[in-house]
């Protein structure tokens, strides 16, 4: 059988490198995105041989409509690409310069890469779609005030993947958030957790069967409160 396609935004480093990684040891085509052609070569080259390479900014809105374009069919899109721009502030003193850019990012990014490659899983009957998300932006958890745009932006992620995954319910494709909880990368270097580590959960729901569960927030394969 032909491998499934998985693409990956902000798998130039840190997490998004760990998971290409993981699935393509398991078995996928993977698709490296980075915002520039050189990050990209040069992750995809990390990743191992096969692994392709594609400049993706997904702060620009023309951008992923034209990896859709140009790539092939993506069966497995999984959305990594964040910032973590505002730790320190508070959210009546937060400048509107660092929310705007951490939800052009954080939120937008990723739905406006659903919004090019999701439509072509469901004309298929097939697909899967990770966000990486946060327990910073869990109600259920308490939203962390010490980065105020951080946490509301994962709260979005968190509210477009139920929004998603009852778009797509009955056509095949899963639509799940994953909160990798606080891994070492530049984001968080002194986290405990490796991004080998957190990547297999990504990877986990990135590959779930086909009667997993749609619409639900994962940590270490289970399901956690929103």
């Amino acid at each position: 059988m032909t491998p499934r396609t998985a693409l990956i935004t902000g798998a130039g480093r840190g997490l998004g490198l760990a998971v290409a990684a993981e699935l393509a040891r398991r078995g996928l085509r993977v698709v490296v995105t980075a915002r520039d052609a050189a990050s990209a070569a040069r992750a995809a080259a990390r990743t191992g041989p096969g692994v392709l390479a594609h400049p993706l900014d997904v702060t620009d809105p023309d951008a992923a409509r034209g990896a859709a374009e140009r790539l092939p069919a993506v069966d497995v899109l999984v959305c990594n690409a964040g910032v973590l721009l505002d730790a320190g502030h508070d959210p009546l003193t937060v400048p509107d310069g660092l929310v705007e850019r951490t939800v052009a990012v954080n939120l937008l990014g990723g739905w406006r890469v659903a919004r090019a490659f999701v439509p072509g899983m469901v004309r298929r009957g097939w697909g899967r779609v990770v966000f990486v998300s946060s327990a910073t932006g869990s109600f259920h958890l308490g939203l962390w005030s010490g980065a105020p745009a951080y946490a509301l932006s994962k709260t979005a992620v968190n509210g477009l993947t139920t929004l998603l995954a009852e778009r797509t319910r009955g056509t095949g494709v899963l639509v799940n958030a994953v909160n990798p909880g606080r891994v070492r990368t530049r984001m968080a270097p002194a986290a405990e957790r490796t991004a080998e580590e957190a990547a297999v959960d990504v990877a986990d729901a990135a590959t779930l069967p086909d009667d997993g569960p749609t619409g639900a927030f994962l940590a270490r394969g289970r399901r956690i409160p929103w």
